[in-house]
Order: structure tokens, then C-alpha cells, then sequence
């Protein structure tokens, strides 16, 4: 599992004084940086490899301004061309927000997905949930 911290600041802050809901799929892609570093490990966009293709979130308890957050990222599921990301994010012990995310390994000069490599996939592995 990647751990990311993230410090929660006044504009992501909405007028019922907590983390407005548009944040936290922002916050969970920083959580995915270094599995996309797995497939990009330049992060250079010429040599992209990944598409995302579903993104669930569940809110599950409000976030505050005060306290540093905690992204938990980890692999789900791997298919041959796709893998499952689950995510979590805390804030002072407190499970306030899970989903998941599922991308393709794509490759955008033939727009078709590909088999994830198996160095890759071994990679992937060892960052489960």
C-alpha cells in the first residue's frame, strides 16, 4: 500500500466549513503518483501508458481544514490489460471517504489497450491493498 499525506487548504474549504466533495477524486489521483510512475516512470506524457476508465467514491465522513489527511492507495484486482485501485482516504483515525478507480494499459499511438507487461504487473503486486 502507498500512503500520500496531504494538507487540506482554505480554498478546497466550502461555505458548510468542510472539504468540498469535488476534492477528493483530486486527492486520490496524487495518492496513484507512483503507480503511474510503475508505467511512466518520467511521468512524460509522450510516453503515457495509462487511460482511466471508472472512478467510484463513496463519501463517507466530512473532511475539515484543521487536520492532515492520509491517502491509502493499493492494487485491487489485475486483468490482463486492467487493474483495480483502491483508495482511502483518513483524517484524524476516521475512514472519511473510499473508492476505487480502474485504468487500461493503453497505447495512445494505436489507440488499443495492451497486455499489462509482466515486470509490470509484478510491480503492481507488491503494492496491494
Amino acid at each position: 500500500m502507498i500512503v500520500t499525506h496531504i494538507t487540506p487548504r482554505v480554498s478546497e474549504t466550502d461555505g458548510v466549513g468542510h472539504i468540498n466533495n469535488v476534492f477528493i477524486p483530486i486527492w486520490f489521483e496524487a495518492g496513484r503518483r507512483e503507480i503511474f510512475r510503475i508505467f511512466s516512470p518520467k511521468l512524460d506524457f509522450r510516453n503515457w501508458r495509462l487511460a482511466l476508465v471508472k472512478v467510484e467514491v463513496e463519501y463517507v465522513d466530512q473532511i475539515y481544514l484543521a487536520n492532515d489527511v492520509e491517502i491509502r492507495t493499493g492494487i485491487e484486482k489485475i486483468g490482463n490489460s486492467s487493474f483495480t485501485i483502491k483508495e482511502e482516504i483518513h483524517q484524524t483515525d476516521r475512514l472519511c471517504s473510499k473508492g476505487k478507480s480502474i485504468y487500461v494499459n493503453y497505447n495512445f499511438r494505436t489507440e488499443k489497450p495492451e497486455s499489462i507487461p509482466e515486470t509490470t504487473r509484478n510491480k503492481l503486486e507488491k503494492i496491494s491493498f
